[in-house]
């Protein structure tokens, strides 16, 4: 079964966004634009990988990525209807009624449905949940790996990385790097449940 990783910045006090969707408060540095470069070419946006010059560089970790209307929404106002064109893309929505690209899938129905259907197909690459947070809450229950990047700022308010309700679920640390923007990109396991093998 393919694994689903939840890929995604936050701030010290746990927002992947401010209040409107800004992104553009985190602190970049060479070094860390570096590693993804390296590491997770996959979840660099398709213009953006054109600009560095690895818009050939083959998927390493992904081949598909599932994200809300929320995430979408930004490259769809400055005009980009295939931000991930390297990916399959899935948009969980209701509201939005048209395909804006077909190379984007429009998912009005179940996140948990699709996602399990997803993670069943044969395929030596993961599945990529680029977010949001109210779609990260609903597929909690089938996230196997976490890769937070955790960048030094606090923001007071904003899109929570996960919305739902309380229900602990437990992860293990499997990698930890800094680097010189003062982010930590920490790696997470599924903790297994107990009685399972």
């Amino acid at each position: 079964m393919r694994p689903l990783t939840y890929y995604v910045g936050i701030s010290l006090d746990g927002f992947i966004a401010g209040p409107e969707g800004e992104i553009d408060f985190y602190p970049v540095s060479d070094d860390h634009v570096a590693h993804m470069t390296a590491h997770h070419p996959e979840v660099l946006p398709t213009h953006v990988r054109r600009q560095l010059g690895i818009d050939d560089t083959e998927n390493q970790r992904f081949d598909t990525l599932v994200m809300g209307r929320g995430t979408y929404q930004p490259a769809l106002d400055v005009g980009i209807t295939s931000p991930y064109a390297h990916l399959r893309q899935y948009v969980f929505s209701r509201s939005l009624t048209e395909q804006p690209d077909p190379a984007v899938e429009i998912v009005a129905g179940d996140p948990l449905a699709k996602v399990r259907e997803l993670k069943q197909e044969d395929s030596p690459l993961g599945i990529w949940l680029c977010g949001g947070g109210q779609l990260a809450g609903q597929l909690l229950p089938e996230i196997d790996r976490l890769v937070i990047k955790k960048y030094p700022v606090v923001t007071g308010s904003g899109i929570p990385a996960f919305v739902t309700g309380f229900h602990p679920h437990q992860f293990t640390l499997t990698d930890c790097l800094t680097f010189g923007s003062g982010c930590a990109v920490l790696s997470y396991d599924r903790k297994p449940s107990p009685g399972l093998d």
